[in-house]
């Protein structure tokens, strides 16, 4: 446990170790929160038991966190929907279609893994964020983002408790699994160029990045 020195939390000399499947993921010792804290980038999930923070970016990108509040386990994933690629952008089922995989594939990596570690389905509950059209010569990939989740979350009767979306600004995203809390805050101007270049970056990467097969969710 942390010990206060002269009015400073100091980082715990150890930590409880990750869920099984996480090991990868960068943890550090946050000084502002007196917590561990874990940064999910575009692409990646993470779930947790523990008392520790879960923190992203989010431009035109949604975050999903997904909770259950009983057993006190919860977690965050960071995904966009991939751009038509090639002929599909003349081909609007087809568009769709992988857009749809590919979205239900990033949900449900992170509903299976809150499953995995002990959370009930009938129990979850979800709070939504990102989705932000940060420059205005961008296509609105943010708004079709918004719109999957949503359509998703509903087939699934998932129940929505909050939301912060849609908008023209970037989030700081930041998420207490554990208590469920959820802070948000917005980015200004300086960093939209440099968040929209790294979510483009991100597009071209799942314009060849094949569809995972299907998930299996408990």
């Amino acid at each position: 446990m942390t010990a206060p020195v002269r009015g400073i939390a100091v980082a715990p000399t150890t930590s409880e170790p990750v869920l099984p499947g996480f090991e990868h993921m960068r943890r550090f010792w946050d000084p502002t929160h007196s917590c561990m804290t874990v940064k999910v980038l575009p692409g990646e999930y993470y779930v947790s038991t523990q008392e520790e923070m879960i923190s992203t970016v989010l431009g035109s990108c949604v975050s999903a966190c997904v909770r259950d509040a009983e057993r006190r386990i919860g977690g965050m994933n960071h995904f966009m929907l991939p751009e038509p690629m090639g002929g599909e952008r003349n081909d609007w089922s087809l568009a769709v279609g992988r857009a749809a995989r590919y979205g239900s594939d990033a949900m449900e990596q992170l509903i299976n893994a809150v499953l995995k570690a002990g959370g009930r389905r009938e129990a979850l509950t979800v709070k939504i964020f990102g989705g932000g059209r940060v420059l205005a010569q961008m296509t609105d990939v943010g708004q079709r983002n918004i719109s999957f989740v949503k359509r998703y979350l509903e087939t699934e009767r998932l129940p929505v408790v909050a939301e912060d979306v849609g908008d023209i600004y970037p989030r700081q995203l930041q998420f207490f699994p554990v208590s469920g809390r959820v802070r948000v805050r917005q980015l200004r101007s300086q960093r939209d160029a440099e968040l929209a270049a790294n979510e483009q970056r991100y597009l071209k990467r799942l314009a060849n990045d094949p569809i995972k097969g299907e998930v299996e969710l408990f």
